[in-house]
This record gives C-alpha cells, structure tokens and sequence, in this order.
C-alpha cells in the first residue's frame, strides 16, 4: 500500500500556516481544525511544520511567548517529507525513527497531502483485515 492510496481515502487538503504568524494564531489554527500539525509554507514552497509539541514547549516555557513568538522561530525546519509512491511500511518506519506524528507528502516537489501516524496504522490494520477475510474465504472455500 502507498501513501497515494491513504490520501486517496483521506484527501489531500493541508491545513496551513506562514511563517510570520504567531504562535498564538497557529494554535488556533489547530484548534479549529482539530489537528495536531500544520504545514508551515512561505508562498508555495513548504518550510516547516508546526506540531502541539512545539507549542506546548513554548507555552511551557512561557505563556506569555504564544503571543509574541512567530511560527517561523518555533517550527520545525525542513521537516522530513514523504512521497506519494512512498510504501506504509517504509514511511511507518520513517516516522518511527525521527519520531514524528506528521507526514507532508510531496510530488513533483509540490505539497499533495499530510498523513499521521494514526492514518498510517489505521491503513494498516484496514489491509491486514481484508486479507484476513481474503485468506478465510479461500481456506473455507468462498469463490467471489
């Protein structure tokens, strides 16, 4: 399975922010959206990416930085990307080892979708049960 396939089912709208916003306009952004990281783009070319842990640290840090930080000085820069043709297993693997939760996917170098590692498990386990029910029906004798 591809990332293609997952943002076939998911859809490809991206949530974004600028690098110039605050902080504080960026968590609102996520609150209203209910998500946990927006694409950070600086006119159509993707920069970085801010999750809830980076606004939590700043808000850990002082409530008061929400306010007055800009997302450009708090993101993450040059987030690690997917690609379309990406395989599941590979990007599980990915998003494992840079322990991140947030994937933008890119093809011919434009921003095509974001997945999680929630959509990431959930395809999974979607395709292990199909073929689960695939292999049952073919030891029992089912012919579709």
């Amino acid at each position: 399975m591809l990332i293609r396939d997952v943002l076939r089912s998911k859809g490809h709208r991206v949530v974004t922010v600028t690098p110039d916003q605050t902080v504080l306009a960026a968590m609102r952004v996520l609150v209203q959206h209910q998500i946990g990281a927006v694409v950070v783009k600086a006119g159509e070319q993707v920069v970085g990416i801010l999750s809830e842990r980076d606004v939590l640290r700043l808000g850990a840090q002082d409530p008061s930085l929400l306010s007055t930080s800009l997302v450009g000085e708090v993101m993450t820069r040059n987030p690690v990307v997917g690609l379309a043709d990406d395989q599941l297993d590979y990007v599980m693997n990915v998003m494992t080892e840079n322990r991140i939760r947030h994937l933008p996917v890119m093809e011919d170098a434009e921003l095509r979708g974001i997945i999680s590692i929630g959509d990431v498990v959930n395809a999974c386990r979607t395709h292990a049960e199909a073929e689960n029910r695939h292999l049952r029906d073919y030891i029992v004798g089912v012919v579709a």
